[in-house]
């Protein structure tokens, strides 16, 4: 495998790398302060929409999606990795979940008639959107325990149940909410769930609260609790017809943990070079802190795990483009494991450097560890996946 940028990717990443240095780093911290002054922050401040149309201007849209972009998993991963080290670069770019996942879903299940009336508007970043599948009253890392439902009647499909977690619900411009729902119980247990395209506007469709994520609510766009309570919608909003929704949830996670996790390699390389800074321009004891305590070594095992790390993704990627999900399903849960820990092992040296002010939002790495720890638990927990790695390996030693 050869990981060297093919031209087209190498041209996104330098301009993807400049546009992130020169429009977006400059004003994120003033955004942050910004949105935190207000008494509603569930807002969309002026300078985003400006950044989007600059991007967009720039040809820097969509970038996720090979059908727009032309870039394979392996080329859209170092730019994951550039919009990783801010919070509000992916949105710019357009490329922000779980708008990415939905509007893959669309692009891959959808039907035309979901496609002009969803898929348009969230390509164009006019609206954004909602995946509501984990719940709180079962073990959702088993998603068969699921219970919440999406039964047919007639010509209608009607929704019940309550889903949390559901990130994005909270966004002023959250318009819709792609909703997983037991369908058959008697089918197959990966034949007897479906994917509902549910207009947030439906009556029985209710934004119980927003959930608080180590006391972070995410603003503006938030992780909520939604109930639905006989919600009914034409047979036509299943997305490419009942019993499909565990067929779509794999479709639609594989590349989905591809960007976490090159995303996350983003926000470590961010971690890491403030350490670096803190280290040589801070002075204790009369000596730099780089000089102190074992930072030395710190930072460097910090790089060796990044590198790592990095290197893994990308073969992730590599494999997930040449040899489909089947083909890679051991090592994209390997990078669902190991990321977010290098992750945070790369944060939590980075706010031991900074002491108390670490833990503040003087800095972005409270936030950033927050995000990281969250996504041990997003799309599954660790052991889920230490499960699918060591059932693989074992196989080959079965009889």
């Amino acid at each position: 495998m050869d990981f060297a940028h093919s031209e087209q990717a190498a041209d996104y990443v330098e301009r993807v790398g400049e546009f992130v240095r020169t429009e977006i780093e400059p004003v994120e911290p003033g955004y942050h302060r910004e949105l935190a002054a207000l008494d509603n922050p569930w807002v969309v401040l002026p300078v985003i929409e400006e950044l989007k149309a600059k991007a967009r201007a720039r040809g820097l849209w969509n970038l996720f999606l090979p059908s727009v972009s032309g870039l394979s998993t392996v080329e859209y991963a170092p730019l994951a990795e550039v919009m990783g080290r801010s919070v509000i670069a992916p949105e710019v770019f357009n490329c922000n979940a779980p708008d990415t996942g939905n509007m893959e879903v669309l692009h891959l299940y959808g039907s035309d008639a979901q496609k002009q009336r969803w898929l348009t508007p969230l390509l164009e970043g006019e609206i954004r959107s909602a995946f509501c599948m984990t719940e709180p009253d079962v073990a959702s890392s088993d998603a068969t325990n699921m219970a919440a439902t999406a039964l047919v009647e007639g010509d209608e499909v009607v929704l019940n149940g309550t889903k949390w977690f559901s990130t994005g619900i909270g966004h002023p411009n959250c318009r819709v909410a792609i909703f997983m729902g037991l369908t058959d119980p008697g089918a197959h247990k990966y034949a007897r769930h479906s994917m509902v395209l549910v207009p947030l506007d439906t009556p029985g469709v209710k934004v119980e609260r927003l959930l608080p994520v180590f006391g972070r609510h995410d603003e503006p766009f938030g992780h909520g609790e939604v109930s639905f309570t006989d919600v009914r919608l034409p047979l036509d909003a299943v997305i490419a017809g009942p019993g499909r929704g565990f067929e779509i949830a794999q479709g639609r996670l594989g590349p989905g943990r591809i960007h976490h996790c090159m995303r996350l390699i983003g926000l470590a390389e961010k971690a890491l070079e403030l350490a670096c800074r803190r280290a040589t321009e801070r002075v204790a004891f009369g000596r730099p802190l780089a000089d102190l305590g074992g930072n030395r070594e710190r930072i460097a095992n910090a790089r060796i795990a990044i590198e790592q790390a990095r290197l893994l993704v990308l073969s992730t990627a590599w494999k997930l483009d040449t040899h489909g999900l089947k083909g890679a399903l051991s090592e994209v849960s390997q990078i669902k494991v190991a990321v977010p820990n290098t992750a945070l092992g790369v944060i939590d040296m980075a706010i031991q450097l900074h002491g108390g002010a670490g833990m503040t939002d003087d800095f972005p790495l409270a936030a950033a560890y927050a995000g990281a720890r969250s996504l041990r638990l997003a799309d599954g927990p660790d052991e889920v996946h230490q499960g699918v790695v060591s059932r693989i390996e074992l196989k080959k030693y079965l009889p």
